[in-house]
């Protein structure tokens, strides 16, 4: 009986000290008019958002993911029922819904077709070969249109980075490196896209002024010497959807030795990615930077870029025409991108979304004929069947995908990316929760999510009447424009009608001698878990 009189004298001493100090405190409003019980607003407001995603919000409500998109991602990984019952619960009338336009007669899929179910119904390549419009030395077809969009090892965690390049393998996904350098982890069989960001990580060095500087001699070593054969193109990065005229920071406490030896740069202190590249400073100097990678290394090289002024678009546009040089493939980044932690006031208003920014950027090319002589790549929450048939009838030939990726592998959107204390252990380098993510298990979900993406896409791809979605055409997506609830097609609504896209048939793209990925073979190994 005394040991519990003793304790409460105690807990009201306590109580009685935290009074006075909230009492006396001045930097605080409310603890200092409601001593003790005004600290009870910081626990709710931490409360708050969990709260609100498990117990208030609606199916539909959410952003960026809201739980119904979430679920199918889920469960999509995890192979149990993706499907719906007793109709949708999305308003069809809201501004944006996507319709798809379905034909009397679908595309028939016979028995020796290579989507049939007996063969391979997620075979999916590129209607396109990346760099050979420009006589690159190792032009390739990528093997899936659904790949991994730029996450830098240091923003993601090697286990996470280790589940996506292994279920990359499985599935025949390239795998975007992100700005922060080639690691082992990007090395576990799934082809790689090198990113080359402002930085210069993994491929360049620090000089006098402190100063990031390109160095061909640092690339080559990596991605020729090093891993011969792994990295299949480079991609330039002009901007993120994210912070578009930005740049990165790695905080010290995410940048530990393995990673600064990656990047070339010193440990455990702040490592910032320029707003602007050292290599290039206009469009003329990007072209030539452009070249120099490709003869230098045989590569195809690309840009990633957010879009927002369009007069440097229609530059680059003009020297690809007139001169025959540029990029072999194009990254349009959405304002809407959300793997780089952001400003607010850049993240809600720099940069236009994906849908008008590719839109008004493939204008630019289609009026100059250049549309075929290049590959263009969708990033922005695209990661759904609605909306690669929404991007394919638009002009993309893949597609980028990167938190769509991370849920795949347990991400439950608690949006703490920036804090480096992720509680699933993707966005984060601590080892303690990083034990929580098992990289075997979760490549086989992000490689279930993937062939569920594909086949779904297809399967309506079919219902269109099509074999590959790289035939869609803009009159075959609707879209709801909220006014007097009617729908308009996508060439209404944007200005332009897709030219065609030359395609002969998937058993083509199976035949081609530069087709990428790792066979239809390898892909089978999914359908044993």
């Amino acid at each position: 009986m005394l040991f519990l009189y003793i304790s409460l004298a105690a807990i009201f001493a306590l109580i009685a000290l935290v009074f006075l100090y909230d009492f006396f405190q001045k930097k605080n409003a409310i603890t200092r008019n409601f001593p003790v019980i005004g600290r009870m607003r910081n626990l709710l407001i931490k409360l708050g958002p969990p709260i609100r995603q498990y117990f208030i919000a609606s199916n539909r409500e959410e952003l960026p993911f809201n739980r119904s998109q979430r679920n199918w991602i889920e469960n999509s990984a995890l192979k149990t029922n993706n499907y719906e019952g007793f109709g949708t619960d999305k308003d069809l009338y809201r501004p944006g819904h996507i319709f798809v336009n379905p034909k009397m007669f679908p595309f028939k899929v016979d028995g020796n077709h290579i989507n049939n179910e007996s063969n391979d119904p997620y075979f999916m390549p590129c209607a396109k070969v990346i760099g050979a419009s420009r006589n690159r030395k190792f032009p390739f077809r990528p093997y899936s249109v659904i790949n991994i969009s730029a996450m830098s090892y240091g923003s993601l965690s090697a286990n996470a980075q280790t589940a996506l390049n292994l279920g990359a393998s499985m599935v025949g996904c390239y795998h975007n490196t992100g700005e922060g350098g080639l690691s082992p982890y990007h090395m576990k069989g799934g082809d790689v896209i090198f990113h080359i960001g402002t930085g210069y990580f993994g491929c360049g060095v620090t000089k006098d002024d402190g100063l990031r500087y390109f160095d061909l001699d640092t690339l080559k070593r990596l991605v020729i010497d090093k891993y011969p054969g792994k990295v299949k193109a480079l991609e330039v990065k002009l901007s993120q959807g994210a912070k578009p005229g930005k740049g990165g920071v790695l905080p010290a406490s995410k940048n530990t030795r393995e990673i600064a030896e990656i990047r070339g740069v010193k440990p455990h202190t702040d490592v910032l990615s320029p707003t602007y590249h050292t290599a290039f400073s206009n469009v003329r100097e990007l072209v030539d930077f452009i070249e120099y990678l490709a003869e230098n290394t045989g590569l195809p090289v690309g840009v990633k870029s957010a879009v927002g002024d369009l007069a440097q678009w229609k530059e680059l546009a003009d020297i690809m025409k007139n001169e025959n040089r540029g990029p072999d493939f194009i990254t349009i980044d959405g304002g809407e991108g959300g793997t780089g932690a952001a400003p607010p006031s850049f993240a809600d208003h720099v940069a236009l979304p994906w849908v008008f920014g590719f839109s008004e950027v493939y204008n630019v090319f289609m009026e100059r004929g250049l549309t075929n002589n290049v590959v263009f790549i969708g990033s922005g929450k695209l990661g759904f069947p609605s909306e690669v048939l929404k991007a394919f009838a638009m002009g993309v030939d893949v597609i980028n995908i990167a938190r769509e990726a991370m849920i795949s592998i347990g991400c439950i959107q608690a949006q703490e990316c920036h804090t480096g204390h992720c509680p699933t252990g993707i966005a984060t380098q601590s080892k303690r929760l990083q034990r929580g993510l098992d990289p075997a298990v979760q490549a086989i979900r992000f490689g279930n999510y993937i062939n569920s993406l594909r086949k779904e896409s297809l399967q309506m791809v079919h219902a269109c009447g099509y074999e590959h979605p790289s035939q869609m055409k803009m009159v075959d997506v609707d879209v709801s424009c909220g006014d007097n609830n009617k729908v308009i097609t996508l060439e209404a609504a944007y200005g332009y009608e897709k030219p065609e896209i030359p395609f002969h048939s998937m058993q083509e793209l199976l035949d081609c001698k530069y087709l990428s990925g790792l066979g239809k073979e390898k892909n089978r190994l999914i359908k044993k878990h």
